[in-house]
């Protein structure tokens, strides 16, 4: 197939990293399934890509918080005849707070996001993809599942769970065509901590944050070139590195104190 034939399904596409990957497929010619919850932000994202770079994009409006939603996402691509390239699976989201205070519904909407969604997709799309030995898939995880995270334990325990469950099937199908990389950002300049209402977090008023379209650049490259990890960022490259020679219990403390919120009164 040309390359401009080829299309690559993103989930969370509307915005944050999601978005800036749908861009850089877009800019590289791939026709796009995009899906998102918001109808509203579906339609806008697909005029401005299909005007801007002259490719084809499919909105599909799911709530993927719905155990159902990602097999119907599967069935709508399928019903269309449309063959997916690439799948990244992005959409993820946060909760803030000490676990006995936090809502245990979100904690059970988040697991269904960030780990059912993600499961359901890849095995979909990954038997066809086995089945004619070719295809890409982008595991967009995060540097917080290599290490505790209290004040989002179970934000970090959903992306420890995506990173040791990519690490099984990369090696599964280690002798096939399949590439399938995951990509570890560090906090990242997006939505993600006003929608876990992390904003009075130390990490989030210290704002060093990342620039999305960089991270997404990370990882379309590391994609590309069949890597099977990239950690966006040296400085969370060196985190990364630290954390497996510091006792667990020395990270899980320094977490801590990155993730709670900031004394106002020592910004005054």
């Amino acid at each position: 197939m040309e390359n401009g034939q080829k299309y690559a399904l993103i989930t969370g596409a509307t915005e944050g990293i999601g978005y800036e990957l749908a861009r850089i497929f877009a800019e590289n010619k791939y026709n796009l399934i995009i899906v998102a919850r918001s109808e509203d932000q579906l339609s806008k994202t697909a005029t401005e890509l299909q005007q801007q770079f002259r490719i084809e994009v499919t909105t599909i409006s799911k709530d993927l918080f719905k155990r159902e939603a990602p097999f119907e996402v599967y069935e709508e691509v399928k019903s269309k005849g449309i063959r997916v390239d690439v799948l990244v699976n992005d959409a993820a989201q946060g909760e803030y707070g000490e676990f006995i205070k936090t809502d245990i519904n979100k904690e059970l909407d988040m697991l269904q996001l960030n780990i059912g969604a993600y499961l359901v997709l890849t095995k979909c799309f990954l038997q066809e993809m086995v089945a004619r030995n070719e295809g890409k898939i982008l595991m967009v995880t995060s540097v917080a599942g290599e290490m505790p995270g209290p004040l989002q334990a179970v934000y970090h325990g959903t992306k420890a769970f995506v990173t040791t469950f990519t690490e099984s099937i990369q090696n599964e199908l280690k002798d096939t065509n399949i590439t399938i990389t995951k990509l570890l950002p560090g906090p990242t300049d997006t939505e993600f901590f006003s929608k876990a209402s992390m904003e009075e977090s130390k990490i989030v008023q210290d704002g060093d944050l990342a620039d999305p379209a960089k991270v997404a650049r990370d990882g379309y490259e590391a994609l590309m070139a069949g890597k099977l990890e990239i950690i966006s960022g040296l400085k969370n490259k060196a985190m990364v590195g630290a954390t497996k020679v510091m006792p667990d219990s020395m990270v899980a403390e320094t977490m801590h104190k990155q993730a709670a919120p900031t004394d106002k009164s020592d910004k005054e």
